[in-house]
């Protein structure tokens, strides 16, 4: 729950592709706001809007299933946090070198229809009065394997919808419409959980994921796949996109920055279900209000990010928005001193939280892709997602371990003092002394292959 550092949905939204090296001429820049005007982006992001309004839903759906239904415990809940996102860790790296030989909209087409079919089960055996928390584990480490491929498929597709000048524009439609979700997406699935009870509001989203592969269908995209001789062996493309990202020195601490953040914050949302519906005893229907509230943080933070870009510089913006959002997650603890207030506390840090890590991601995610050779996008964010989501299962089973040992509380407090750690990569490195960070044409003069 809440907002991860690389988008999961998510976070990390980056958006590249791989258009083959030497083939694509220069683009000219489009005038700003030309995407209102292209068809083929729309139809990709409504898509995507819809989609991500449902994954909302089930967000909310999914812990009050396991948590008020089934009753799961601490460590069942830390089970079924870490299957949602194991799949970056065991098959993230290799994901990457395939996806570079595959057209990407195709791949995302085919998760898709995975993540509509497995997540479908649920509602089914909950109606059949024989659902246990082991189907919810299996089915979340199905779709983990689904969004895996389709979560760097995306990040590697806008290239090649929209043209280079357009291409932080459309990473700020992106989020904007994230946010948008996260903002009437668990207000509204609080009260279908309400009306329709747990299993059956997780339909909803299975109709959006079908929406989502209708809306890929009719997109059309310009990607031209290398040539099959031009393939190396797996295990030298892997290496070749972690050389690519680890011999980066600011894409270097970037990492280091989203892993730690993640990895800490996955323990403090594995346990947040916990402490806010048993603990503190909100209902769902709060719960999905509190986190559409706070979603009007991250809307204003992708809205605000150009001009905040514009008055510190990009290379700036990094470690000022790390700071904020390492800062922020104290307050989810210190909830438990004054539980009287935990509505408003809760609606406060999640909109901190929204707002910095949106610009955070916004920027860090454009610098990525506008210095990334195309031929390496897939295995550029296959090779970051590994790392900083690949830590987010070990942190899901740490929470768990965590809770049930020391109690839900002090390991929130364990979580908040991880997170605060996070943004010294980015604080203690050369941001500060650049307003700009570099471009595409300085990063691929070194590239080696």
């Amino acid at each position: 729950m809440g907002t991860t550092l690389t988008s999961r949905a998510g976070a990390d939204d980056a958006v590249e592709a791989d258009r083959g090296a030497s083939t694509t001429p220069p683009v000219t820049p489009a005038p700003k706001g030309s995407l209102w005007r292209d068809a083929n982006f729309l139809t990709m992001w409504s898509g995507q809007a819809l989609s991500q309004f449902g994954a909302q839903i089930t967000e909310l759906a999914l812990p009050v299933l396991a948590v008020l239904i089934l009753n799961a415990t601490e460590w069942e809940v830390g089970l079924l946090t870490a299957a949602q996102v194991a799949a970056f860790l065991v098959v993230g790296l290799p994901a990457g070198a395939w996806i570079d030989r595959m057209r990407k909209r195709h791949i995302m087409i085919w998760a898709d229809a995975v993540r509509a079919v497995a997540l479908s089960t649920l509602p089914v055996l909950a109606l059949l009065g024989v659902l246990e928390i082991w189907h919810m584990i299996v089915v979340a480490l199905v779709m983990g394997v689904a969004t895996v491929f389709f979560d760097v498929s995306n990040q590697s597709l806008i290239p090649s919808l929209v043209r280079t000048g357009q291409i932080a524009e459309a990473n700020g439609k992106l989020q904007s419409t994230e946010q948008l979700a996260g903002l009437a997406g668990p207000a509204f699935g609080g009260w279908l959980v309400g009306v329709l009870a747990a299993p059956l509001a997780i339909l909803v989203t299975v109709v959006t994921y079908v929406v989502s592969f209708i809306a890929l269908l009719f997109t059309r995209d310009h990607e031209t796949l290398r040539a099959p001789e031009e393939h190396k062996p797996l295990i030298h493309e892997i290496g070749e996109g972690l050389r690519w990202v680890f011999g980066n020195p600011l894409l270097r601490r970037i990492v280091g920055t989203t892993g730690v953040a993640n990895f800490f914050g996955t323990i403090a949302t594995t346990l947040l279900p916990i402490f806010a519906l048993r603990e503190l005893g909100l209902t769902p229907q709060m719960l999905g209000i509190v986190f559409s509230l706070s979603a009007v943080g991250g809307l204003l933070g992708a809205i605000a990010t150009p001009r905040i870009v514009a008055r510190l510089g990009e290379a700036r913006a990094i470690p000022v928005s790390a700071i904020a959002f390492s800062l922020a997650p104290f307050f989810l603890p210190a909830i438990s001193l004054v539980p009287a207030l935990a509505f408003p506390l809760l609606v406060i840090q999640f909109f901190l939280m929204s707002f910095t890590i949106l610009l955070y991601n916004i920027t860090q995610v454009t610098f990525r892709q506008r210095i990334t050779p195309p031929r390496l996008l897939g295995r550029m964010n296959a090779s970051i997602r590994f790392v900083v989501w690949g830590v987010m299962p070990i942190g899901a089973l740490l929470a768990g371990a965590l809770g049930t040992w020391i109690g839900t509380v002090p390991t929130l407090w364990i979580a908040a003092t991880g997170e605060l750690l996070a943004c010294i990569f980015v604080v203690i490195g050369p941001f500060w002394g650049l307003r700009e960070l570099p471009d595409a044409h300085a990063e691929h003069a070194s590239e080696t292959t």
